[in-house]
């Protein structure tokens, strides 16, 4: 039986299980994102390929999140978040068994698609839950054990891929997921709540669907292929096809009273600002995240051992401030949150850059320590305000549009790291994270003009 919350959140022992099924999904959701990072080469091998061939293994789980991701929140606002989230459990543990299974690069790659529209279901409507979970007042303090979350899983997901293959075959990669899966949907079944109202009105609209997954998947190609230096006309013509196809798919949903792609939320001014904040946010994160580790084992010189323990300062930062930001948000305008964590992240990016020569450890741990501060500082309040400044019958769709800004955030800032090292070579790093900086502090801009909106 479905668990119907009151008015206002569930009471504490239910509570628990089911932020516990939420934190159990999303951690194995966003650690996959970069945890088939580190084992590439061993797959590649093992599986006869390429190295250029096996970047598919990532490429393809990320690609079928982003074309997903709207699809499925428009669904959980219509049949609801709990069957979502559940669907994409059972889905996840299925093919991370496919994926363990899987005997060609073709097979695996398949499987990796499946598995990204698992994902793609957790990360959908997770904050939808959150925010029904949690009663209102406390409801930032549900979004910082989120972000605490996405953070921690970001950042371990090297780390953990590195443990598992010192013991194990790449396959326990994978496989590693099912008993997680199986324990998060146990919690699930039996703790996550219905929504109070569904959009009975709301109609899945296929064609939507589909030019949504064509506008999206054009754009992350296009924007790839031009950061990799690929022929001009085949970008050319990728990008006038997106173009084209966007123009299609915006013009419908202005016509729909319930769009997929949540045009209505669009023109409410905090939640339009809000999402820029976090795709410029995420755009500076990655834009750092990729470039730094090359700067320290190329430049510095440092061992790759060193070079992780040097990056791990930064999401232990956050994984501190997230919380306390989310206790904040109770007390201060997320505007006002998000302007002094990202100019904070802006200080620490510029700091970065302008490393001297041969810095110490403790010259480049103080800036990460910096970034991550100020990074956990804004995602919270920031995550908190997309999603309540949206009316609750349409959680599911600022539900989506905050992991569709966080997913176009990262992959335009892995895009414009290569970008950076096509244009300037050895000061690529350098070029990266001014790069980075720069988008922080636009977003440290956009984030006070919120402060002259009404507090979500």
């Amino acid at each position: 039986m479905p668990i119907t919350p009151p008015q206002d959140g569930l009471p504490i022992p239910q509570r628990y299980g089911a932020i516990l099924a939420i934190a159990l999904g999303i951690t194995v959701a966003v650690l996959d994102g970069a945890i088939a990072n580190v084992a590439l080469p061993t797959i590649a091998r093992e599986l006869h390929a390429s190295p250029a061939e096996s970047i598919w293994i990532v490429n393809a789980y990320q690609l079928a999140i982003i074309v997903s991701l709207l699809s499925l929140s428009f669904l959980g606002d219509i049949l609801g978040y709990r069957r979502i989230y559940q669907a994409g459990l059972v889905l996840f543990t299925c093919t991370s068994l496919f994926c363990a299974l899987s005997g060609s690069l073709e097979m695996l790659t398949f499987a990796r698609v499946l598995q990204g529209f698992g994902g793609a279901a957790l990360m959908s409507v997770n904050t939808a839950l959150i925010r029904i979970i949690y009663p209102q007042r406390y409801l930032g303090r549900g979004m910082g054990i989120n972000s605490l979350i996405v953070a921690v899983s970001t950042a371990a997901g090297p780390t953990v891929a590195a443990a598992i293959l010192s013991v194990a075959s790449w396959k326990w990669l994978f496989l590693i997921n099912v008993p997680v899966c199986l324990a998060a949907l146990y919690l699930a079944l039996r703790f996550l709540p219905d929504n109070q109202q569904k959009a009975q009105e709301q109609r899945f609209d296929v064609p939507s669907a589909i030019m949504n997954a064509l506008t999206f998947g054009l754009m992350i190609s296009a924007l790839s292929g031009f950061a990799q230096g690929q022929s001009g006309k085949l970008i050319l013509a990728e990008v006038v096809a997106l173009v084209i196809v966007g123009a299609v798919f915006i013009r419908r949903q202005l016509r729909l009273p319930f769009p997929l792609f949540p045009v209505d939320l669009l023109r409410i001014p905090v939640f339009s600002l809000s999402l820029g904040t976090s795709v410029c946010s995420f755009c500076a994160q990655m834009l750092a995240m990729v470039s730094l580790p090359f700067f320290l084992q190329t430049v510095l010189h440092r061992s790759e051992v060193a070079t992780g323990l040097l990056l791990t300062p930064w999401p232990l930062a956050t994984m501190v401030m997230a919380p306390i930001a989310g206790r904040l948000i109770e007390r201060f305008h997320a505007g006002l949150l998000g302007a002094v964590g990202l100019t904070v992240f802006a200080l620490g990016l510029f700091a970065l850059a302008l490393l001297p020569a041969t810095p110490g450890d403790g010259d480049i741990i103080w800036r990460m320590i910096l970034c991550g501060a100020g990074f956990g500082l804004f995602q919270s309040p920031n995550n908190h305000t997309i999603i309540t400044s949206a009316p609750r019958h349409r959680s599911g769709g600022a539900s989506g549009m905050l992991g569709t800004a966080r997913l176009l955030g990262q992959t335009s800032g892995a895009a414009l790291v290569a970008l950076m090292f096509n244009l300037f070579d050895a000061r690529g790093t350098h070029a990266s994270l001014l790069l980075a900086g720069c988008f922080s502090t636009v977003a440290a801009i956009v984030s006070a003009v919120r402060m002259t909106q009404p507090r979500a």
